[in-house]
């Protein structure tokens, strides 16, 4: 059975996506994000999902497509903002090397624009972000090997901090 090199952590729009194919590709390894994989295998986007079926139904096809790629993928693997919320994801995540990647509402609001495309942000953007990371930050901060803080930073330099923090080395 593999286990992934790295498993990302954090709110949305913190960069996991883009820092996730940075570290894949410094260490010559695969990308894998479970939201990606949610999508493909739904034929549609996570807000339609959340519109059409709710919260709940998302919530279970994620902790389904977590458990599948923390069992089948030995490179970086990016996790949705709210895969930690599951107990039993969180468990599965207990002895994995995993980076939790933080920042704060301002530089969210500066690289996301908190816009109507995250479905859990439709209404008044900046308060909803501040109570979705008062919930989570625990949670992020229970599951992580180490916290590796975005703001202010380039892509760049985030994934060094990450290969630095986790003591990995370049391909």
């Amino acid at each position: 059975m593999s286990a992934p090199l790295i498993v990302l952590v954090g709110p949305m729009g913190v960069g996991k996506s883009t820092v996730g194919q940075l570290l894949a590709e410094r260490l010559g390894v695969g990308y894998r994000d479970t939201d990606e994989d949610i999508v493909s295998a739904q034929g549609r986007a996570i807000a339609e999902i959340f519109v059409d079926e709710g919260e709940s139904a998302f919530r279970a096809l994620e902790k389904e497509s977590v458990r599948t790629a923390l069992a089948g993928h030995d490179g970086v693997l990016a996790l949705g903002g709210g895969a930690v919320l599951d107990a039993d994801t969180r468990g599965l995540l207990a002895g994995q090397r995993v980076v939790y990647l933080s920042m704060d509402v301002e530089e969210a609001v500066r690289r996301t624009g908190l816009n109507a495309a995250r479905p859990l942000l439709a209404i008044n953007p900046r308060k909803q972000w501040r109570e979705l990371m008062e919930a989570r930050r625990s949670l992020y901060e229970e599951v992580a090997t180490v916290v590796v803080a975005t703001d202010g930073r380039t892509p760049e330099e985030v994934t060094r901090a990450v290969l630095d923090a986790v003591e990995l080395k370049e391909a």
